[in-house]
């Protein structure tokens, strides 16, 4: 049987304060990206610690994704599915849109990088995006700058790749990397004291990663 992990909303407030200052030092986000659903709760826990004093907050703007083939139940882990299907999107024909995202270091965030494959979609399609929306703004406009951030990473094969400057210009993150486990986020509990209990009791008996 797969392992579950329990996370709670105080350990995943804690992993984007831990994160922050090195995606501040290496990354430097004008815009963030959340991959909807389980980006939206990180991305907006990330800005109270990415904004600077006397600086504005950093914008975020919503795409989703759907990959997983059917929701989990209490005994069943969701299934990957193998085609990525978009439920939202960024509306790129709108010069405002544009001038958000080109010549801009975008940070992209989910939850979890499983097989990788939604990272994979998600960066390549916004880069082709993006760079059509720059060309038709002119020689002179520079490139857009993308990074990924997770709170988990799972060890493990991956279905999807990232670009390799991406990963060797560490604008890759993940703030934990974990085992092939089922990590349950409390936003997909319907008894969050539950979620929590069983969460606390997994810190308690040292069995959550």
């Amino acid at each position: 049987m797969v392992q579950k992990i329990f996370i709670t909303y105080n350990e995943i407030h804690k992993l984007c304060q831990e994160a922050a200052p090195a995606i501040l030092e290496k990354i430097q986000p004008q815009l963030m990206i959340a991959i909807g659903g389980g980006g939206y709760v990180p991305a907006r826990i990330l800005r109270s610690f990415l904004k600077k004093p006397g600086s504005p907050n950093i914008p975020i703007q919503a795409i989703g994704l759907s990959l997983y083939e059917s929701l989990s139940t209490d005994v069943v882990e969701e299934e990957p599915g193998t085609k990525v299907t978009r439920t939202q999107w960024l509306d790129l024909t709108s010069l405002g849109e544009m001038s958000n995202l080109v010549g801009k270091r975008v940070l992209i965030v989910d939850e979890v990088d499983d097989t990788r494959t939604t990272l994979e979609y998600a960066v390549k399609e916004l880069q082709n995006d993006v760079e059509a929306a720059r060309q038709k703004m002119g020689p002179d406009a520079e490139k857009t700058q993308f990074s990924v951030f997770v709170l988990h990473n799972k060890n493990k094969t991956k279905k999807g790749s990232l670009p390799q400057d991406m990963i060797d210009e560490g604008r890759y993150m993940a703030a934990r990397t974990v085992g092939d486990v089922w990590i349950c986020y409390p936003w997909e509990a319907t008894d969050i004291d539950e979620h929590d209990a069983l969460a606390k009791s997994q810190l308690a008996n040292g069995t959550q990663q």
